[in-house]
Formats: structure tokens, C-alpha cells, sequence
């Protein structure tokens, strides 16, 4: 058990670097698994998510090696083993290799995966498209079992919702189905076509990624390559917040602006100040922010993973303001937390209400996911006094070396293990 502790209302400045996406590396691995021969991913964030997969590529007898942030996966002697239970079902992007395994064997058996719960997140659109591609499907309590009796063949499907999960194991499921394949209503995520990028640097033929229909030409095989990932869009927009917010001047690099487009347009309303680079953001004091509205949407609509680490940053401006998640309305576990800390936000149904500026001060919170244990850090670093965040493990999830990076940029903030309370 680990818990954070940060001494608030230290000014930040100085610059720090994004990892690679956690979002496209947890679809790239799984998609790796395809290859005949080793696949070398370049810029793998050092997060938990990614040691969780490489756990299960070992015990799919995928050898890995992972060292300054490259991550090589040998997928040559890789076993089809049924895998119902245990590390399976540590995390949501497990339920990726369902279509991996099912594009590589034809067969497989995954346990229902986990993750951070933000209410229900149905996987009926992922086996409507493998059954629509001729897999035969039986859900028995949770366990998925995969089969392929008359092979796999492209054909059309139209997602009911847009939904990243499905578009993606939907692209693995038909990436080697014989004939030709059509995903329409599909996601337009930058996590979409840095998989499309990849699979078709491995052999495959996928066009339209980044758009609302997918074509893939099936093939027959795929071999390794080297492979670079995107950007964080989510790990930038957390500490582009925590800038605009404590910032006097931080430069954050390795950020590509075309994929936070719609979150810097919200800042801008804010009436934040900040300069765009090719490839960089600059963001420098401003004291007199005005609240805005949020309303999250697909891409490229504003991120809903955005939504829980823009709210402190609402808190310290002028107005009345209010946040609305289509994609997950019930991603609110953050609120009573910020209320602890001084907050004034209430949920009114489907709809967060914020009143500021709010005067933040340090208490004891609990992160109860990942995006929420971010927002409870920028919301430490703006509170007068300590605050110690508990469930840690679910901020590690998804921030590389978190501790350091916002030290660099001055910020008074520690990790310390602590017994087990419960």
C-alpha cells in the first residue's frame, strides 16, 4: 500500500517530457501478438497497465523484454492457453486479446477483464462483431469462450454506439479474416490509427482509420517491426491543468496539439495563457481564469478521461460552471473528495454543478480510479496544508514516474508506503 502526500500551494515552473500513450500501448501489445517474429514498441510509458500485460504475454509463452521504455515482444513460440481467471481479468484492455487470439488461432477462452469501474461498460458491440466476422460465442459467468468452426470472413458492421474498445478489437478480430471488412459508425480516437499504423507497418490493409468507416482487405500473415507510440493526450491535458492552474512558466514537450485540440479551445475560453509549438505546449501565470462548461464527446470532442483532471482547475476560476459526461455519466467518484477539500460542486442527475473560486485545503482523499486519482493530485497541488491520497495503485495505472515529474517542476510531493489499515 502506497499513499502520496503533497504540501499544496507551491507555484510550478520548469518543463517536463509525455510518455507514449497509455491508451494506444494497451491496444499495440495485444495487436503485437499477431506477428511471426518480434515486435520492438518504442516510448511504452513504465506504467502498471503495461507490466499487467507483459504478466500475461508470459504466461501465453510470449517472451518480452522491456528496458528504457522499449518494449520488444516475441510472439514466436506463443501458445494458445485458456485463460478464464486470474491475471486475465486485472485490467479492462485485457478483453483486446479477444480479438487478437481470435485473429491468431481462431479460438480462445478470456476471462471478463477489470479496470477502474466507471459504471457499466458493456462488451456486447466487441461479440456482436466477432460474430458478425463468423465466431461462435459462449458467455458462461463471465468467462468468454471463443471459437471458429467455419473460419472467419470479412463482412459489414455497423457499430450501435462509437465505442474505442469495440473499433479496436474489432480491427484485430478482421485484420487476417479472408475477404474484406467494413466498420462503420467506428471511433476516430489518435489511439485508432496509431493501431491502424502499426498493423499495417506488420502487412495488414487497413484505410479509413481516423475516420468514421474502416475498410480492412484481409491477409494472411504479419511480420514484426519497429513501432514509436503517440503521444499521452490524456497525460498531457492532466499537467497542462496542473500548469494552468500552479504554473508561473512550464514548457510541456512531446505533445502533438491536433489531439488536444478541443481541450486547449476550453483553456482558451478560460482565458488561460499558453503558446502552441509543433510540438510543444508553453504555459505561463494566469490569475484570472472564468468558468466554463464542459460537455465530453467522442473524438474529437472533449476526452472524457479529461473531464476528472480539467475539475480542479474549474474550482480555481471565476463562475458558475457545470460538466457533463455522455460517454460515462457516472464518473463522479471524485466529487465528495474535492467537497472534502473545500469544494463546492454537487451532481445533479447526469449533470456535475461548480460554484468558484473554490478555497482548496489539504485532507485525506482516496483516488477510486485512475483519472480521478489525477485530479486529486492537481487538486493537492493547488490546496493550502497536506493532503494524502490513498489507492494510489490506480493513479500508477496510468502516470509514468508522476512523483518526479511534478517535482521537477517544483512541487512539494512524496510517495511513502503504509500498512494495510483495513
Amino acid at each position: 500500500m502506497k499513499k502520496l502526500v503533497i504540501r499544496g500551494g507551491k507555484r510550478l515552473s520548469g518543463e517536463i517530457n509525455i510518455n507514449g500513450a497509455k491508451n494506444s500501448t494497451v491496444a499495440l501489445i495485444p495487436a503485437a501478438i499477431l506477428a511471426d517474429s518480434p515486435v520492438v514498441l518504442e516510448g511504452v510509458p513504465d506504467i502498471q497497465d503495461v507490466h499487467s500485460l507483459i504478466n500475461i504475454l508470459a504466461d501465453f509463452n510470449v517472451a518480452t523484454d522491456f528496458r528504457d521504455n522499449v518494449l520488444t515482444i516475441d510472439p514466436t513460440h506463443m501458445a494458445n492457453i485458456p485463460m478464464p481467471h486470474g491475471k486475465i481479468q486485472s485490467l479492462r484492455a485485457s478483453y483486446y486479446f479477444m480479438g487478437a487470439l481470435l485473429s491468431k488461432f481462431g479460438t480462445g477462452v478470456i476471462g471478463l477483464p477489470g479496470g477502474c469501474f466507471l459504471g457499466p461498460r458493456p462488451i456486447d458491440l466487441h461479440l456482436k462483431a466477432f460474430r458478425a466476422l463468423g465466431a461462435e460465442i459462449e458467455d458462461e459467468f463471465g468467462v468468454i469462450t471463443l471459437s471458429t468452426p467455419n473460419g472467419l470472413a470479412g463482412t459489414r458492421i455497423y457499430m450501435d454506439v462509437v465505442s474505442v474498445g469495440a473499433t479496436i478489437n474489432t480491427i484485430l478480430g478482421a485484420v487476417r479474416a479472408p475477404g474484406r471488412t467494413i466498420i462503420e459508425n467506428a471511433a476516430r480516437e489518435p489511439e485508432i490509427i496509431d493501431l491502424a499504423t502499426l498493423l499495417n507497418k506488420m502487412g495488414a490493409k487497413i484505410r479509413g482509420a481516423g475516420t468514421s468507416e474502416i475498410r480492412i482487405d484481409g491477409v494472411d500473415h504479419l511480420t514484426g517491426v519497429t513501432h514509436t507510440i503517440i503521444p499521452d493526450r490524456i497525460e498531457a491535458g492532466t499537467y497542462i491543468s496542473a500548469a494552468v492552474a500552479m504554473g508561473d512558466h512550464v514548457r510541456i514537450n512531446n505533445v502533438i496539439y491536433e489531439h488536444i485540440e478541443s481541450f486547449v479551445a476550453k483553456l482558451d475560453e478560460m482565458g488561460a495563457k499558453m503558446e502552441i509549438g509543433e510540438d510543444y505546449v508553453e504555459i505561463y501565470r494566469t490569475d484570472d481564469l472564468r468558468m466554463v462548461s464542459i460537455k465530453t464527446q467522442p473524438y474529437p470532442g472533449f476526452a472524457t478521461d479529461l473531464q476528472q483532471p480539467m475539475t480542479p482547475l474549474l474550482l480555481v476560476s471565476q463562475g458558475e460552471g457545470t460538466i457533463m459526461d455522455t460517454i460515462y455519466p457516472q464518473r463522479v467518484n471524485h466529487i465528495p473528495e474535492l467537497n472534502r477539500m473545500g469544494a463546492d460542486i454537487k451532481v445533479d442527475g447526469d449533470i456535475i454543478r461548480l460554484t468558484g473560486p473554490s478555497k482548496l485545503s489539504g485532507a485525506p482523499v482516496k483516488a477510486s480510479d485512475l483519472r480521478a486519482g489525477a485530479c486529486l493530485v492537481i487538486a493537492g497541488l493547488i490546496a493550502e496544508g497536506e493532503t494524502e491520497i490513498t489507492g494510489v495503485e490506480n493513479i500508477l495505472r496510468g502516470y509514468t514516474n508522476i512523483v518526479g515529474k511534478l517535482r521537477d517542476l517544483g512541487a512539494e510531493i512524496e510517495m511513502l508506503d503504509v500498512a494495510d489499515e483495513d
